[in-house]
């Protein structure tokens, strides 16, 4: 039987930091508020493009594994806020990375997409259509922050992630998933100006605006992800004492804390970096998965439990086991250029433009 192994991963975090505090001097908020509502100490803002990060990101996952671009076959491009729709932002990576030989394509299941494109990547490998691939999960969510609506513009940041999968003879990388849409629910998390759904022709001034109903994303959010959780855990024939590291989307931190518990999964075996990220969306699995290699958290055979939630409202779960390498075989030099302006000055234009020169925003979605 033929499996996937992630032998690659890299991440890209811009370098601009907007803390709790930052976004308190032009909202009616302030660190206590955003803490103990999310686990949120500070998120990235980015001063480049989505596949500009994403290709910094290809960069690491690529030298991890030992590859050259033209290596790979599939590039799996997963994110909601692509630099271009048509065409898809993921031919735009293919090109700069010259990964001349890729098939590549755009995934969109909000910040479930990368799970999403582990699966997709993972089934064509197994299924011998490719032998390597390039998984990517990259946003600029900062982009489409509507400062307005304090309850959901202090959770996003920006950020990329990358893996590469290749074709193995071993039981390795995604050995279980399950993934799902809840019922009727699209309204609760939704940004209904943004596409083909508005009349462009009579709105004078189109506003992008994320509509965010957080009661009812947390209940569902905790439900769906616990179930898919322990559905999985029961396709591979284990329990949650045998999970090494449970790896969930990062989106807020008394949901990880809430599922967590709902496992059975102690908290030294949570991985927890919202406070550093805040959601990241689909950046952010695989961007915690790079600082929990990082960090040594992740050894060789290690079984790791994953689940996400996303607009839609998309569900996942997947269980992951580890191959042998948790130490690069290459590094890559690829960064970002400088920035030289703060958070809060690369953000002027679009609080200005939402909130006006001397505004604060205190609307809650």
């Amino acid at each position: 039987m033929r499996f996937a192994e992630i032998t690659g991963w890299g991440k890209c975090v811009p370098p601009a930091v907007m803390t709790n505090d930052d976004l308190a001097t032009f909202l009616d908020t302030s660190d206590e508020w955003i803490r103990t509502r999310s686990g949120i100490e500070r998120r990235h803002y980015s001063h480049v493009t989505t596949c500009e990060m994403a290709r910094v990101a290809a960069e690491h996952a690529l030298a991890a594994a030992g590859l050259e671009a033209d290596e790979i076959e599939l590039i799996v491009f997963g994110s909601t806020t692509p630099d271009e729709i048509i065409p898809n932002t993921g031919s735009k990576l293919k090109n700069q990375l010259g990964a001349v030989k890729a098939a590549a394509f755009d995934l969109n299941a909000a910040c479930a997409s990368f799970l999403y494109g582990l699966n997709v990547a993972g089934d064509m490998i197994r299924a011998g259509t490719v032998r390597r691939a390039l998984v990517v999960g990259a946003e600029r969510a900062s982009w489409l922050m509507d400062w307005t609506r304090r309850e959901s513009a202090v959770l996003f940041g920006d950020g990329a992630g990358a893996v590469v999968l290749e074709a193995s003879d071993r039981e390795a990388g995604l050995v279980a998933s399950r993934l799902g849409c809840v019922p009727d629910t699209r309204h609760t998390l939704h940004m209904p100006n943004w596409g083909h759904g508005f009349d462009r022709f009579s709105d004078d001034r189109i506003r992008l605006s994320l509509r965010f109903e957080g009661r009812e994303i947390f209940r569902h959010a905790v439900r769906a992800m616990a179930e898919a959780c322990r559905d999985v855990l029961a396709a591979v024939g284990v329990g949650a004492a045998d999970v090494d590291l449970f790896v969930p989307h990062q989106a807020n931190a008394r949901i990880l804390t809430l599922v967590a518990e709902k496992l059975g999964i102690p908290e030294d075996r949570v991985l927890v970096r919202i406070q550093e990220y805040g959601n990241t969306s689909a950046a952010s699995i695989p961007v915690a998965l790079c600082d929990a290699l990082e960090a040594g958290r992740v050894r060789p055979g290690a079984l790791l439990l994953t689940t996400v939630f996303g607009a839609g409202l998309v569900w996942g779960a997947g269980v992951i086991r580890w191959g042998d390498r948790v130490v690069p075989l290459g590094r890559s030099a690829a960064a970002l250029p400088p920035c030289d302006l703060s958070a809060l000055e690369l953000m002027r234009p679009s609080i200005e433009y939402y909130l006006g020169p001397n505004g604060r925003g205190s609307e809650k979605a």
